[in-house]
């Protein structure tokens, strides 16, 4: 139990402004090319911290050294459990704890999971029991783990959609959410009402926006309503809004610089 001095303490912790970062899938273009190079090119146009999504066989040495070069901070990685051959997914596993502790990371998220086109709660229950074990694996390295949402997580199954199976299933210190508010919004919920239902278990939060139907767009030019997340944020603990993009007009950098202008025109 806590009593209110602990209460307040936690309240302090929680009230600094969250950090804004990109997850470099944004960039695959670029970073096939010049991984490093790509990192460079961000800590110059003004992120302050970077997702990765693959290393391109960069050593750990050479790059924790060019994120201390670029004073960046690279708090996450995305990386895909082996759903394909179960029998290797604790050793794959393994081998992404050892190089994330390598380079200084705090959370392993896991960006995608397999699920039937209309899960039954057996489905749900089997992912649950995989993303357990998986975050029991990582917190004991002493690490984080975390799970990022699409919208078919927001399909219900039993009446209740199977996202909030996932989080009430798994528990808290075994696996955080990294809601990506644009999928929450394409789900068909209000991104808002997740972040605040699940206060204190989103450190980390992708800031992607829509505008025609499913195709993606900059941060603040389309229909998600980030606003309302931005008023929350701090009370809710988000450290890190984390800009993702798959699809651009003109370019991938370009795109990154206009999302960056959003979310510093509302102070980050």
């Amino acid at each position: 139990m806590h009593d209110a001095g602990d209460k307040n303490e936690q309240v302090v912790f929680h009230l600094a402004k969250p950090q804004v970062g990109i997850q470099l899938y944004t960039l695959r273009d670029q970073t096939e090319k010049d991984f490093l190079g790509t990192i460079r090119n961000l800590a110059e146009m003004g992120y302050s911290l970077v997702e990765f999504a693959g290393y391109f066989d960069t050593s750990s040495k050479v790059l924790k050294q060019t994120l201390e070069d670029c004073g960046l901070k690279a708090p996450s990685a995305h990386v895909g459990l082996n759903f394909d051959e179960p029998d290797k997914l604790e050793s794959d596993l393994k081998r992404q704890i050892e190089y994330a502790l390598e380079i200084g990371l705090e959370y392993i998220i896991t960006p995608w999971a397999p699920l039937p086109e209309a899960p039954a709660l057996e489905d749900v229950q089997k992912l649950a029991s995989i993303l357990e074990s998986s975050g029991k694996l990582v917190t004991e390295s002493g690490l984080k783990y975390g799970y990022h949402n699409h919208d078919f997580e927001f399909k219900l199954v039993d009446g209740k959609p199977v996202i909030d199976h996932l989080l009430e299933l798994v528990p808290a210190e075994l696996m955080i959410a990294e809601f990506d508010l644009g999928w929450v919004h394409m789900g068909g919920q209000r991104p808002v009402d997740y972040v605040k239902r699940y206060a204190g278990r989103v450190p980390l939060a992708h800031c992607k926006d829509f505008g025609n139907g499913r195709r993606d767009t900059e941060v603040g030019s389309g229909v998600v309503d980030f606003k309302s997340v931005f008023e929350v944020a701090e009370e809710a603990g988000i450290q890190y809004f984390i800009v993702e993009q798959e699809e651009f007009q003109s370019s991938s950098l370009e795109s990154a610089k206009q999302s960056l202008a959003y979310l510093r025109s509302q102070g980050y």
